[in-house]
């Protein structure tokens, strides 16, 4: 798993920007499904210990410059050149460019994609149509067949949590993710419909239940660190 430039750890840019100082802890309260503000969800896997609140808060840091998804992928290419064949692990705004990564580097042997938010690739002419959602349309993005066959060599793996609505809702962060599930699903059919082998893992469906857009750092992430050891020994990669 990486950072993203000029985001998190990784936030020293070359690219000169204006951050506003603009409260917003209720949108990441409610964007990443911790609940509807103030009020947590019901058996919801987060800590509700007003510590870790404040600590989650405090990791909400401003993007420092504009988002460049070219250098983000060529950097995490270069990893792979530099360390040789492993698993990307990617999360959130990531997992749009791990495809893109794999694609260029033969040396990712496989994805483990936590809750990828944009940048689901197709084959030219297969394009799902637009999916809106009360955050704004979702669309895929089109690449050339030779490009997207390779995606279908790797087994890859797709995990989802709690509290996404199969719905139209009005609460933005809960509709957010309702188009997102439903574009995966469409974007690993895409991939199995070309003969590859992707899943994708909506956690309530497989008894695991109250997860957030964090799924590895909730309260049950010993269980679900269990799902990625079983990929990883399903597919002979845990070696």
């Amino acid at each position: 798993m990486w950072s993203i430039s000029r985001r998190g750890g990784a936030a020293r840019s070359t690219v000169a920007a204006e951050l506003p100082a603009t409260p917003d802890d209720q949108r990441w309260f409610n964007t990443f499904r911790l609940g509807r503000w103030p009020a947590f969800f019901p058996g919801v896997q987060f800590s509700q210990d007003p510590l870790a609140l404040a600590q989650y808060f405090r990791q909400m840091v401003p993007d420092t410059g504009p988002l460049d998804t070219q250098v983000v992928t060529r950097a995490v290419s270069a990893l792979f050149d530099r360390i040789g064949p492993g698993v990307l692990v990617t999360h959130s705004h990531s997992g749009g460019m791990g495809w893109t990564v794999a694609m260029n580097n033969p040396r990712v042997r496989a994805i483990v994609s936590y809750e990828p938010g944009s940048g689901f690739v197709f084959p030219e002419g297969e394009l799902p149509a637009p999916m809106p959602s009360a955050t704004g349309p979702l669309e895929g993005v089109a690449v050339p067949p030779a490009e997207f066959a390779k995606l279908t060599r790797i087994p890859i793996v797709i995990y989802y949590g709690d509290n996404i609505p199969s719905e139209p809702s009005k609460h933005f962060g809960e509709d957010n993710w309702r188009v997102r599930l439903q574009m995966a699903r469409l974007w690993a059919a895409a991939v199995n419909r070309h003969g590859g082998n992707a899943t994708v893992v909506h956690l309530p469906e497989i008894g695991i239940r109250g997860n957030t857009h964090f799924p590895f750092s909730d309260l049950n992430n010993g269980e679900i660190a269990g799902l990625l050891s079983a990929f990883l020994r399903t597919h002979g990669l845990d070696q």
